[in-house]
């Protein structure tokens, strides 16, 4: 008796797709999340910064704008393993039933100009998103100190 199995009818290829799909959602997910707790985080700083409770120094502002750095670069971290996995999506919706092997590695995807973090980072929604709260971030400054 073989321990082959012979796909007959496309579902090791809806399969495999489904798989990909359920990561790309996460990664849709945790950008969300990331947003979210960008947003808080930084305005919690903020908040507390301009409390009489803090002493806001000269390092206040660095600080504010270091974590919106971290914050950008992890956003466009998932943002390029999404476009990864999108690319792997997309690879796999083109075999044929028998070459699916159930492989979830996007390391053929890594040299892809636009799926680098940077290229991701650079993406119009993440330079929207972190320019405005740039922006907020040096008008909120410049009234408080």
């Amino acid at each position: 008796m073989s321990n082959t199995h012979k796909p007959t009818s496309g579902d090791d290829k809806r399969a495999h797709l489904a798989m990909i799909q359920g990561v790309i959602d996460r990664m849709g997910g945790n950008l969300f999340y990331l947003r979210g707790w960008s947003i808080t985080i930084l305005v919690g700083l903020f908040a507390v910064s301009t409390s009489s409770l803090l002493a806001v120094d000269q390092w206040t502002p660095t600080l504010f704008f270091v974590l919106l750095l971290l914050f950008w670069v992890y956003d466009g971290y998932f943002l390029s393993l999404e476009r990864k996995y999108r690319g792997l999506y997309d690879k796999v919706r083109m075999l044929a039933e028998e070459d699916i092997d159930f492989s979830m590695s996007v390391g053929e995807f890594k040299t892809h100009a636009d799926k680098t973090i940077l290229a991701a980072m650079l993406s119009p929604t993440l330079l929207a998103f972190y320019g405005v709260l740039g922006v907020a971030m040096v008008i909120i400054i410049k009234l408080t100190l």
